[in-house]
């Protein structure tokens, strides 16, 4: 397998369009037509992470953050990030980044702090808007299955937990071959009068090219008449932050222990507890303190989080309880998951967990 078959898997699971706009995810080092003899996955990339995997004979580094985050404008060696870059080319190993695009993702990140917290009803906590769309085709009715097939194949129709999904509407469809045409139905310079299908399916935007390609495949029409429309809705499958259930509602000490043993945390910081159980609980791995006012309007009870300032935590106003666990803390089983995709997908080369700890934090008693 070369390493563009694993970025490609990868790319399916958290499509780079879906990084945020500061973010740099993606292919940062390494040939994507070399073949892979093995894949480190770590959270971060430092030159200790290229080092195991030199030990381990891995080609291939997967970390959630990128290394490169900032333009590089010379290698010199001056800082660990171009240490690390220049060890990795010297010995040949890629190195891949999937950060802000793994977390908007259901079935991400945060949805893996959820899962380790035993959560129900998971759901993203910001639905982000403007990525998806809409394609409107005209098809022969008899021809309608034939098409939708095709486009289903292609990836459209999918809304949340339900597949297949279309609209369609019967109606005629009129048209005049010119003498340069070549119709399907009908003879060239005589009007025609077909009965035709308004076909509507949804897809996420970055499978434009892929659907349009299968609606081709799927239609027999020399011209197809169609269009694209971008919609607004919030797209319930990507998005930050996860918002869930607990199985049954605990106390805030309770909660707060049970927080502490399946997050393997040294100390949480949090704010005053509120209310008398908590039920309700919302997760974001990382940084994630833009994104309290959703937690509130979820109604959850407690905001899992880390990176929080000092007058942030003013923000609660006792409407929810913020849990600072530690930003390493937050995303250390981001790890487990990608080996485990990594792992289902290819058989045929080894998928190691990182042993070295990156985090740069240390606590003293």
């Amino acid at each position: 397998m070369t390493i563009r078959d694993l970025t490609t898997y990868l790319e399916q699971i958290a499509p780079p369009s879906f990084q945020e706009s500061y973010d740099n995810s993606g292919l940062l080092t390494g040939d994507s037509s070399a073949l892979i003899s093995g894949v480190l996955v770590s959270l971060d990339c430092t030159e200790e992470v290229i080092e195991e995997a030199i030990q381990k004979n891995c080609n291939v580094v997967v970390a959630h953050h990128p290394v490169i985050f900032k333009g590089l404008k010379k290698l010199t060696g001056k800082n660990y990030v171009e240490r690390t870059i220049i060890k990795a080319i010297k010995n040949d190993i890629a190195i891949y980044g999937i950060h802000t695009n793994l977390d908007n993702v259901a079935g991400g990140v945060n949805f893996r702090i959820a899962e380790v917290l035993g959560l129900k009803n998971v759901r993203i906590l910001a639905p982000k808007p403007n990525t998806l769309m809409k394609l409107t085709v005209f098809v022969p009715v008899e021809d309608s299955g034939q098409l939708l097939d095709a486009l289903y194949l292609a990836g459209a129709g999918q809304i949340g937990n339900y597949s297949q999904c279309s609209f369609r509407v019967e109606g005629k469809g009129t048209f005049t071959p010119n003498q340069a045409s070549n119709p399907v139905i009908g003879k060239r310079g005589e009007p025609e009068q077909v009965d035709e299908n308004r076909v509507e399916v949804i897809f996420p935007a970055y499978l434009k090219n892929q659907v349009l390609q299968g609606m081709r495949k799927g239609h027999k029409y020399e011209e197809i008449a169609y269009y694209l429309s971008v919609l607004e809705n919030e797209n319930q499958e990507v998005g930050s932050g996860a918002v869930g259930e607990l199985g049954s509602p605990l106390a805030h000490e309770d909660f707060l222990a049970l927080l502490k043993e399946k997050m393997k945390l040294k100390i949480i910081r949090h704010t005053a507890f509120t209310g008398e159980k908590i039920s309700r609980v919302a997760v974001c791995g990382g940084v994630g303190s833009f994104l309290l006012p959703n937690a509130i309007g979820a109604g959850a009870d407690v905001f899992v989080t880390a990176d929080y300032k000092y007058h942030e935590f003013f923000d609660a106003e006792n409407k929810i309880m913020i849990a600072d666990i530690g930003h390493y803390e937050s995303e250390q089983y981001t790890k487990d998951l990608l080996v485990e995709k990594i792992s289902k997908k290819f058989t045929n080369f080894a998928t190691c967990l990182s042993q070295t700890d990156t985090n740069p934090v240390r606590y003293y008693y």
